[in-house]
């Protein structure tokens, strides 16, 4: 006869343990799924902000700024009627540096003849605004975009950006960057023969 030794385990290792009914849907799981939505959601905005181009032809849109180193404000709508070159810039741009005198001068050459500039400074500090139209002997009126709204209206993806606004406040061209003089000139004759 042989001796039977007892095993305390035996009947644990034996017991069938109870399997899920379902899914089990934990808190680390909730956060996974909420965080790859939101990623989807950030992907998808990007791909719309993306298609979202700067008005190259179309009503301008309207602005309302106050005018840096001077009293009142500068709106575009009061200057229906003239054709405006609007000028997004920043002072710690190297590029609008480099553009500035050529704008200046354009300015001179233009502003009897129903042109107007304007400069719209943008994610800049005001003295920092100041100093660079003082320092670029810059005479046409230049505004700051504080709220970054008119930035936002206009899509900028940087600066220097450039529109000429046509008499009937429609956009009649965009540059992307700095214009070349000749053809920031040809866009200006353009909408003033219109």
């Amino acid at each position: 006869m042989t001796e039977s030794t007892y095993d305390p385990y035996a009947d644990e290792q034996r017991v069938e343990q109870p399997k899920p009914k379902g899914r089990i849907f934990t808190p680390f799981g909730a956060v996974i799924a909420l965080a790859a939505v939101l990623m989807v959601a950030v992907v998808a905005w990007g791909i719309y902000q993306n298609e979202q181009t700067q008005p190259e032809s179309g009503p301008a849109p309207d602005f309302d700024l106050p005018l840096l180193g001077a009293e009142g404000n500068f709106k575009l709508t009061d200057y229906r009627g003239e054709v405006v070159v609007i000028n997004f810039w920043g002072s710690w741009c190297v590029p609008c540096r480099v553009e500035a005198p050529m704008l200046q001068q354009m300015w001179e050459d233009y502003q009897d003849q129903g042109v107007v500039f304007v400069g719209i400074a943008v994610k800049d500090i005001e003295r920092d605004s100041l100093a660079y139209i003082d320092e670029l002997g810059i005479t046409y009126p230049n505004v700051m975009d504080k709220g970054g709204q008119t930035e936002k209206d206009y899509r900028t993806q940087g600066v220097p950006e450039t529109f000429v606004v046509g008499k009937d406040g429609e956009v009649v061209k965009f540059f992307f960057a700095q214009p070349r003089e000749s053809d920031l000139r040809a866009a200006i004759e353009e909408a003033l023969n219109a």
